[in-house]
């Protein structure tokens, strides 16, 4: 967890890992050609709470009032890939920083795979 001190409340706030990831899973999101995995998936215990698996994982390493975050991520076939990783990352850096308030060392994103659109894979097995 990490700890904000703020001379002008009454307490400490404390924001979790857990909470900075689903921020930064959102905004990545937000991105055009990032798309959820629909079938795998690490988190053992989405998988028997019965959640769909979200399609990307993402890692927060919370150090005093900073964070380093790493994506990993599927991406849409034909879109230029610099580009995508690019705005998730200035995304995922402008975000976290406005609503928490720590500051992003880095965005670290891992294309993990490339999907093609449902009538794109269809046409390639006919072929």
């Amino acid at each position: 967890m990490e700890k904000m001190n703020n001379e002008e409340t009454m307490g400490i706030v404390k924001i979790s890992d857990e909470v900075v990831s689903v921020i930064a899973g959102i905004a990545a999101e937000e991105i055009k050609g990032v798309v959820d995995l629909q079938q795998g998936g690490n988190n053992i215990s989405q998988l028997l709470k019965g959640k769909k698996p979200s399609g990307k994982n993402v890692k927060v390493t919370l150090n005093e009032d900073n964070a380093v975050i790493d994506l990993y991520l599927s991406v849409e076939y034909g879109i230029k890939i610099p580009e995508v990783v690019r705005s998730v990352q200035e995304n995922v850096k402008k975000t976290v920083e406005t609503m928490t308030g720590l500051k992003v060392e880095a965005v670290n994103v891992i294309v993990q795979n490339i999907y093609l659109p449902k009538n794109q894979k269809e046409e390639t097995k006919e072929n």
